[in-house]
């Protein structure tokens, strides 16, 4: 595993289940260090210096979660459209996928049409009934991930995940604490 810093990586670093404002509705990683498998690390490299060369800066909602988060997110909705099956594997939890957006020259987040962790069909990628601008936005993030060596799902805007994805491991790091 690779910590992933604000200083090193040029990104912000909000992780946002070490607060209660997100799809647990609860503080969920007691302690947390934002991390990637150096696969996943070198690809967010190049996604935040893509991201820079456009104007813009990565914010980094979720890298590498322990399978106890995974398991809490499930008993919320246990829907694999958007929460993996802990019994299969999160790909967070290989930590090979992350979730993104992009901030602006002021440090606003560009409005994707939905907040991070909104589970519904407006988060997913391929809406046409959005305004240009959100699609502008989402296609402009997604542009960026693609072209840095991630693959996106269908279902998340903000989720990137490297190919082949269940290929690599299942860690058990105690860089995050549930």
């Amino acid at each position: 595993m690779t910590i992933i810093t604000e200083q090193d990586h040029g990104v912000v670093i909000d992780l946002v289940y070490a607060t209660p404002d997100n799809l647990a509705g609860k503080v969920v990683y007691q302690e947390a260090v934002c991390a990637l498998h150096p696969d996943a690390e070198a690809c967010l490299r190049k996604a935040a210096g893509y991201a820079l060369q456009a104007g813009f800066t990565l914010k980094v909602f979720d890298a590498y979660r322990p399978g106890k988060a995974q398991e809490i997110f499930w008993s919320v909705l246990s829907d694999a459209q958007y929460v993996s099956d802990p019994s299969q594997g999160s790909n967070h939890s290989r930590g090979v996928a992350v979730d993104v957006t992009l901030l602006n020259e002021s440090g606003q987040e560009l409005d994707m049409g939905t907040g991070f962790d909104d589970m519904r069909e407006l988060s997913h990628h391929d809406r046409k009934d959005l305004p240009s601008e959100v699609q502008k936005n989402r296609l402009l993030l997604l542009g960026i991930m693609l072209h840095a060596g991630f693959i996106s799902i269908p279902s998340e805007w903000w989720h990137y995940e490297l190919p082949n994805s269940r290929a690599y491991p299942m860690i058990d790091s105690d860089l995050v604490k549930v």
